[in-house]
């Protein structure tokens, strides 16, 4: 296919998309035309460009701090994340629907860092939001980040459920035999911008450090390639995704998670991309990126779950 013809189909599969969705939201009139004054009940006024149509999520209901006026629960003011104990009084996890959290009118929907290419108009990215959704075991509280800006109203919507094929290094469930220190994974040298895109989704590189102590801390950093820009506060930045782990050796097992997105500017990101964990440029540079928390998890939690 030379060039021209694959931009020929791209052309056509974008037009294809936007009838189809016109198509679906005049369908919807009616139970979009609810929602409306569902929303107008609650101080909102929504206009017809705040609903879109998209066949992985459904018809949406776009608008800032919408589910802040639709819900009665309020994240941690520290960190933005919402309890799962406090979701669950009052929404119900969809069990084959991960990343959904339905109520009797529309459906609360997680933060779309957890889709792929971590985009609102994606599939959620196998396979963390699905094992978030079952994880349930004594004395272990879950918090996650939530969509604020957009739910869906069609509540027996889509369901669409992808896999994927992982490549990277063979990981050691045997925590403590792990060797403390940093690690960069990146993708094969000869490989073309193409299959890096499609096999490695973009990804720069991939930062791993771990600590030892009676506590052993684990750290993770993804780095994209400088063409992948995130939008936040009206300014692109380039997304890096964090992940922090704290490992009871005495008790072997995990006893906390969390995980973030990090915006870093383009200076941040150059500087970044070909260091490591031990490039304390915190306080030697005086750089701090942006982040934003997208989950936690406190409580004993086995290595095998």
């Amino acid at each position: 296919m030379t060039p021209q013809e694959e931009a020929d189909m791209q052309s056509r599969y974008r037009q294809s998309l936007r009838e189809t969705e016109t198509r679906e939201l005049q369908a919807a009139a009616g139970l979009i035309e609810r929602f409306r004054q569902r929303a107008a009940n609650k101080g909102i006024c929504m206009k017809d460009k705040d609903f879109r149509y998209s066949h992985t999520t459904g018809i949406t209901a776009c608008h800032p701090q919408l589910l802040r006026a639709l819900l009665d629960v309020n994240p941690d003011p520290s960190d933005g994340l919402y309890r799962w104990s406090d979701l669950k009084a009052v929404l119900r996890p969809a069990k084959f629907d991960g990343g959904c959290l339905q109520a009797d009118e529309f459906v609360v929907l997680a933060h779309p860092c957890f889709r792929r290419a971590m985009h609102p108009l994606h599939n959620w990215a196998p396979l963390f939001i699905d094992i978030f959704w079952r994880l349930e075991q004594p004395g272990l509280d879950k918090y996650i980040a939530l969509d604020e800006d957009r739910v869906r109203i069609d509540v027996d919507g889509p369901l669409i459920m992808e896999l994927d094929t992982w490549y990277g290094p063979p990981f050691n469930r045997d925590i403590v035999r792990i060797v403390s220190g940093t690690t960069k994974l990146r993708p094969p040298a000869d490989l073309d911008t193409k299959r890096i895109a499609s096999w490695y989704a973009n990804t720069y590189c991939v930062d791993v450090k771990w600590t030892d102590g009676p506590i052993r801390t684990f750290q993770a950093l993804e780095l994209k390639h400088g063409s992948v820009l995130l939008e936040e506060s009206g300014k692109n930045w380039h997304p890096a995704r964090y992940l922090h782990a704290e490992y009871d050796v005495r008790a072997r097992s995990f006893r906390h998670f969390d995980g973030a997105i990090q915006y870093l500017s383009d200076d941040e990101h150059s500087l970044r991309k070909d260091s490591d964990f031990n490039l304390i440029y915190k306080s030697q540079l005086h750089v701090k990126p942006k982040s934003r928390k997208l989950f936690k998890l406190n409580g004993s939690l086995d290595v095998h779950t």
